[in-house]
């Protein structure tokens, strides 16, 4: 009898490995994206939320939780026999910007491709025509985001697909849940899941969170993923969930002498800092950009202000190597526009660049982004792991560069080290820009703004918008205003001039920066917007010239209703113009009263202003004589 054959072992960290297993088509789906195994985060979340026990899950940024909340949701929704009620939500996903929401719904979307009946269904999200009653459980998802759709057409969308799974941001979610014809009741609804909780809870949607948990019931399963959970956080928990069971996934790395020390980033992520004057930041950049090897391919740079990035976008093409193409991303841009430029970056096949602010700071889950750059670093240090966060993600290989200015800035390194996010300087490759190239840079963006007036305009805009928030670093004794170097930060932005700001009060900066430009004469390009900026400039001078020659000739300086030294600011007119107006009032009034009126009751109000008027006759006389008008001596 041949001895018994030991039964292959499954890997331990292996998808099939987990209890219960994985339906096949999730199997099938994990293949195809080339997912091998769980992540350290996905394997204990896969395991405790697929039972009937809340979460809360801190994972460091890139650990894969969006798949470690959507298998759960979905293997929920698709258990059972029949299939949901018309109208009737099941799970809905919270997260709080409009792009780490339609990311999520792209995600599902993927995954619910290789369940046969939810694909089946899947056409009908983007025509016209009413989704066909289902015979068993199916995954019928909708993306309710804010400034693309108005809740009206969602709305629509909603009564005619009739999903059961929600992906959306706060505000617009909290609009469709108000509606009578969305139905959340205990019997059907499952789960709810709050992605990036934290962010949610900063970004003020806190007042929107309270709506919704109002609409759900209070029976349900919970999810709460962040990769850091602040106090406001904790708070959320203690209202929303019920025992929840946490999950804490952190990186940890052995330092020089055999400590071990905890990271809040992958380990396949570099991250590293650049010391450069203002002036030779851009130009660092320039140099990062085409030295590295391999060519990084995704590129992003992060700015503190809107403004920033949408200066930089117009000048930052001028001076960077040949083949990059330069992308914006930011809060002012329409929705639309957002959403647009977000995908071409996604889908970008030629080397480009993101700039953007910290709208694209969390969640965001960007394929194979090589470099990421900090020109500005971030007001709040707590933003500063997920900018730093977009690249080496899933286990790809990145690098995060800050750059800090000489001086104070670089007190910045210590205080990361104290807050276990340690950088090193970087070293390879070596950056070195001489002050000829700074000059050649700047140049080179003071050119783009002679041509174009716009330039000119948007860069003095953003240089303010940058110093309002340079101000507002929490370290600010590492980030001192006061020991600002106004003229090499011109020189970095490439300025003409240095606006006009309170913080360049009592300061002995030349605004003109020594150029000997005169601002007046740049011209916009648009030959329209030029014209009439002539037509006003014109229009200026020959009121300035009017009055200065009526100053002089001693008339035409004051105000006929005005006193000396009175304001010109149009107030004596404004008041002229209300008293006039409260006159008509009051006489419309004492018509509309007097047509009323009984003719005994006509008779009585006549006496009575004859009795005040000859009150007001006898005060004005004895003030006329000198005497006091205090003592009432009768009628008459």
């Amino acid at each position: 009898m041949a001895p018994d054959q030991p039964r292959p072992r499954k890997a331990p960290r292996s998808w099939e490995a987990l209890t219960p297993s994985l339906a096949q088509w999730i199997l099938d789906y994990m293949s195809s994206m080339g997912f091998a195994h769980p992540t350290p985060v996905q394997k204990p979340c896969l395991e405790i939320f697929r039972g009937n026990k809340d979460v809360v899950v801190e994972a460091v940024t890139g650990s894969g939780k969006t798949l470690a909340f959507l298998v759960p949701v979905v293997e929920r929704l698709l258990r059972g026999d029949e299939p949901a009620k018309r109208h009737h939500v099941q799970g809905i996903i919270v997260s709080p910007t409009r792009e780490l929401a339609s990311q999520i719904h792209s995600v599902l979307v993927s995954l619910i491709k290789f369940h046969g009946p939810s694909a089946e269904l899947l056409p009908y999200s983007k025509s016209d025509e009413k989704r066909p009653e289902s015979t068993e459980p199916v995954i019928v998802p909708q993306l309710l985001v804010g400034g693309t759709t108005k809740a009206a057409e969602d709305l629509s969308t909603f009564l005619r697909l009739s999903p059961n799974l929600l992906v959306a941001t706060p505000g617009r979610l909290a609009e469709l849940l108000s509606s009578p014809y969305v139905k959340t009741p205990s019997s059907s609804f499952e789960v709810l899941i709050m992605d990036e909780a934290d962010r949610l809870l900063d970004l003020g949607f806190s007042q929107e969170l309270t709506r919704i948990l109002g609409f759900l019931p209070k029976q349900r399963r919970t999810g709460l993923f962040s990769a850091s959970l602040s106090e406001a956080v904790e708070r959320l928990i203690t209202v929303g969930l019920l025992y929840p069971h946490k999950i804490t996934v952190r990186v940890k790395s052995l330092k020089d002498g055999g400590i071990i020390q905890e990271r809040k980033t992958p380990m396949s992520l570099q991250m590293s800092y650049i010391v450069a004057p203002a002036s030779k930041k851009l130009p660092a950049l320039c140099q990062l950009l085409e030295t590295l090897e391999p060519r990084p391919a995704r590129s992003i740079v992060f700015f503190s202000t809107c403004f920033g990035v949408k200066y930089f976008t117009r000048v930052l093409q001028a001076i960077l190597p040949p083949g990059f193409n330069v992308i914006s991303l930011h809060g002012k841009l329409e929705p639309q526009v957002r959403e647009k430029n977000f995908e071409r970056f996604v889908n970008a096949t030629s080397p480009t660049i993101l700039l953007t602010t910290d709208i694209a700071a969390r969640g965001l889950d960007i394929p194979q982004v090589d470099l990421v750059v900090q020109h500005d670093p971030p007001t709040d240090t707590k933003v500063f792991i997920h900018r730093c966060g977009r690249s080496g993600r899933a286990g790809r290989r990145g690098l995060a560069v800050v750059m800090l200015q000489p001086g104070r800035e670089e007190g910045y390194v210590q205080l990361l080290e104290v807050r276990q996010t340690p950088i090193t300087p970087l070293e390879k490759p070596l950056i070195m820009v001489s002050d000829e190239e700074a000059d050649k840079a700047s140049a080179k963006i003071r050119s783009l703004a002679l041509a174009d007036r716009e330039i000119f305009q948007l860069a003095q805009r953003a240089f303010v918008s940058w110093a309002r928030s340079y101000i507002e670093h929490q370290p600010s004794s590492i980030f001192r205003i006061a020991d600002m170097d106004w003229l090499d930060q011109a020189k970095g932005w490439g300025l003409l001039e240095l606006p006009k700001m309170p913080e360049l009060k009592n300061k002995n900066v030349d605004r003109s920066l020594g150029l000997g430009i005169d601002i007046e004469a740049v011209a916009f390009k648009d030959k329209d917007r030029e014209k009439k900026r002539l037509e006003e400039l014109e229009k200026w001078k020959v009121e300035k010239a009017n009055k200065a020659a009526a100053a002089a000739a001693g008339e035409g300086t004051e105000h006929p209703k005005r006193k000396k030294n009175e304001a010109w600011s149009g107030k004596a007119e404004q008041e002229d113009v209300k008293l006039a107006r409260r006159e008509k009032k009051r006489r419309r009034r004492e018509a509309e009263k007097a047509s009323t009126m009984t003719e005994k009751e006509k008779e009585e109000q006549k006496k009575l202003e004859e009795m005040i008027g000859q009150i007001r006759r006898q005060n004005a006389a004895k003030a006329a004589q000198g005497g006091s008008d205090d003592e009432f001596e009768g009628f008459g």
